[in-house]
C-alpha cells in the first residue's frame, strides 16, 4: 500500500494544492487521505485505478475542510512581488502555477476537482463523474460553472502595463 501511495504522492500533492489553494492545507489533506486509505488498504489496492480512488478521497476531505472553513473570516489575498525569491523550474512556469492555484482557489472544491480531472489530467466528463461519484450532468454543470467563473476572473484582471495606445 505504501509503495503505491508513495508513487502517487507527488501528483496527489500537486492536485491538492490546486484544489485547496494552500500548501499547508494541501499537506494536511494528503496526509488525511493517506490515513483514510490506510484504514482499508485492500480497497485501495484492489481498485482498478488507484489514482482515481485516492483522488476521490482527497476531494472528499477537501470538501469537508471547505465546509468547515467557510465559516471563518478570510484575510485578503497577498500580492506577491514579481521577483520574489529564487524560482525552481523557471520564473514564468512558477508564476503560471501560482496563478492557476490562485484561480482554482476561487472555485468550490468540487468545481476545482472537475476542472483538474478534465482539463489538467485529461479525463473525460464521464470518467471524472465516476471518480467523483456524481452523475455526468452534475460533473458537467460543475465544470461549466467553474469555467464561466474562471473566465470572469481572468477578464476582470487587466495585466499591468497593457494600456491602450494614445491613453495618457
Amino acid at each position: 500500500m505504501d509503495e503505491v501511495f508513495c508513487a502517487l504522492l507527488p501528483k496527489l500533492y500537486r492536485r491538492a494544492v490546486m484544489i485547496t489553494g494552500g500548501r499547508q492545507s494541501a499537506e494536511d489533506i494528503v496526509h488525511e487521505a493517506y490515513l483514510k486509505l490506510a484504514s482499508r488498504p485492500q480497497r485501495f489496492l484492489a481498485h482498478p485505478e488507484p489514482y482515481a480512488y485516492a483522488f476521490t478521497a482527497l476531494v472528499s476531505l477537501a470538501r469537508d475542510h471547505h465546509r468547515r472553513d467557510r465559516r471563518q473570516v478570510l484575510v485578503e489575498d497577498v500580492d506577491w512581488p514579481s521577483g520574489a525569491g529564487a524560482w525552481d523550474g523557471g520564473v514564468a512556469d512558477r508564476q503560471a502555477q501560482l496563478e492557476t492555484v490562485r484561480l482554482l482557489r476561487r472555485l468550490t472544491p468540487r468545481q476545482a476537482a472537475v476542472v483538474v480531472l478534465v482539463d489538467l489530467d485529461g479525463y473525460t466528463i464521464d470518467q471524472a463523474a465516476a471518480i467523483l461519484r456524481v452523475h455526468r450532468g452534475t460533473a458537467a454543470r460543475h465544470r461549466d460553472r467553474a469555467l464561466e467563473k474562471l473566465r470572469e476572473l481572468v477578464h476582470a484582471v487587466q495585466p499591468a502595463g497593457t494600456e491602450k495606445e494614445g491613453a495618457p
